[in-house]
């Protein structure tokens, strides 16, 4: 077999996920084995390069058809140098892991953030294949973000572009601080995580609300009860649209893109956060800006990390 492929990586704090992509963005091949972060950072690199090599040889393809190895991973990074900078999550601290995997797999190593990554994949194969210029969110336990520009991921001067969670958008008199240390940012609103603050802080104001009779509150909860009525929940859900529409309103006019997509577990809570937010784009751009823009949901799920890892070669 001659045609090319590539592998991408999703490196996770308790799973790494590699796979095989076509050039057309098809899925072909995944592998995942666990993280094993306790290890230290020359263990998982050790675990990424094998993982990487064992999806391999599970599938019909060969070593050499590989054109490229790319990597998805959270935290500050040095992108062009292909150093982890700083990673929470994993403990790392000024991590080569473009020059070490390159000398484990002898393959071109590229690497991204994971939601530039998951982004990617989702204007490659996704719910923004054959668009050009899409934004994407993930709405999980904070916001997360990625632009792509003419088919590639725009990082901003310093790899900073995309941070769409920490955007200040809450009015000063609403606003509560943000893990970033930053006050009012979209993700204290509008995240799995600032969804359920809301809900419990309405519970123990002691508002009307089926919620109250919850004991342990997710997003998911609150979303249903807003499905079946309840006034509190609705009013949440609304108010996690709201500043998402503003948001993309506010893009809207510096970017221009074609589409945006919306994925993460939030997303999943359908037409009732989905068509408040366009209702709020509308209401806050320009006709001639919203025309041919729409908002849809994101279509890889989990595997939009892998995959967008796996096209980083490609979008050079």
């Amino acid at each position: 077999m001659s045609d090319k492929i590539y592998v991408g990586v999703d490196l996770g704090g308790t799973a790494i996920k590699v796979g095989i992509c076509g050039e057309s963005g098809k899925l072909l091949q995944t592998y995942e084995g666990p993280t094993g972060a306790e290890g230290g950072a020359d263990a998982v690199i050790e675990r990424i390069a094998q993982y990487a090599r064992k999806v391999v040889e599970e599938s019909p393809f060969e070593w050499e058809q590989v054109a490229g190895v790319g990597a998805g991973l959270a935290g500050f990074l040095d992108i062009p140098e292909g150093i982890v900078k700083l990673s929470p999550n994993l403990g790392w601290r000024n991590v080569p892991v473009k020059k070490v995997l390159e000398e484990k797999l002898g393959k071109v190593v590229t690497i991204d953030n994971d939601a530039n990554v998951a982004a990617l994949g989702e204007a490659w194969s996704g719910a923004g294949a054959g668009i050009p210029n899409v934004i994407c969110y993930t709405l999980g336990t904070g916001v997360g973000g990625g632009i792509i520009i003419g088919g590639k991921i725009y990082q901003g001067s310093f790899g900073m572009a995309g941070e769409l969670g920490h955007m200040s958008i809450v009015p000063d008199l609403e606003a509560i601080q943000c893990g970033c240390g930053q006050f009012g940012c979209l993700e204290t609103v509008s995240s799995a995580t600032g969804i359920v603050r809301a809900a419990r802080d309405a519970v123990e104001r002691g508002d009307k609300t089926s919620l109250s009779t919850i004991h342990t509150l997710a997003a998911k909860d609150v979303f249903d009860a807003a499905k079946a009525g309840d006034e509190v929940a609705l009013r949440i859900v609304n108010r996690a649209a709201y500043y998402l529409g503003r948001s993309m309103a506010t893009l809207a006019v510096i970017l221009n893109p074609q589409r945006f997509i919306i994925g993460g577990g939030v997303s999943k809570a359908g037409d009732i956060l989905f068509n408040p937010i366009r209702e709020i784009f509308k209401k806050y751009t320009q006709e001639q800006v919203q025309e041919g823009v729409d908002i849809v949901p994101a279509t890889l799920g989990n595997d939009a990390g892998v995959v967008g890892a796996a096209g980083l070669n490609l979008s050079r």
